[in-house]
């Protein structure tokens, strides 16, 4: 699998759901093509190769338990752990409680989120191929699930994205949520 897909490049500036194609989306290459002189439009890159300046890849999250068989190892799915905060006008606790849960019910990746009536936070772990796909589905997961769960018109203003080694290197050194923080929705 190659960052380069063949197609027409998609217009930046689009929104993009879980997995989808969007503003990084598209061909991986910009409008013009900035692309290597020595591959042919849809051609894979030679492994090592890098993008050319310009040249973007596809966007994509990685379904649990999902491998890319005949991949570079820097090209398979890794664990990553999210940390969101998002923040905005005071709302009611209890609507703001159902809205987190109701989340948590749409999406049970999530581990734990905790709430004031003017801030939040969610913890969770991702499977991407590297931190920009981990990030990119982490900064879409408020406002795409805004409507669905009830969620409070608040903007991020916090992300955090560790590998899990860096997640467990932080747990075994005293940092960090404590290992028997309880999954679920609680306040701060």
């Amino acid at each position: 699998m190659s960052g380069v897909r063949p197609g027409p490049p998609t217009p930046r500036g689009g929104t993009a759901s879980r997995g989808g194609t969007g503003a990084r989306g598209g061909t991986g290459a910009r409008p013009g093509g900035a692309r290597s002189a020595n591959r042919a439009p849809g051609e894979e890159r030679a492994p090592g190769e890098k993008r050319a300046s310009g040249e973007k890849r596809a966007l994509t999250s990685v379904a649990a338990g999902d491998r890319f068989h005949g991949e570079e190892p820097e090209h398979t799915p890794r664990l990553w752990h999210v940390t969101l905060s998002v923040s905005g006008a005071r709302a009611p606790l209890t609507e703001v409680r159902r809205a987190l849960e109701q989340l948590a019910h749409d999406h049970p990746f999530l581990l734990t989120s905790r709430y004031a009536d003017d801030h939040a936070e969610i913890r969770y772990w991702e499977e991407a191929r590297d931190l920009h796909d981990a990030a990119a589905v982490a900064l879409r997961l408020w406002g795409e699930h805004r409507q669905s769960a009830g969620l409070p018109p608040w903007e991020i203003v916090g992300l955090e994205v560790i590998d899990r080694a860096t997640y467990h290197q932080r747990i075994a050194a005293g940092y960090g949520p404590a290992p028997a923080t309880p999954i679920g929705v609680h306040p701060f």
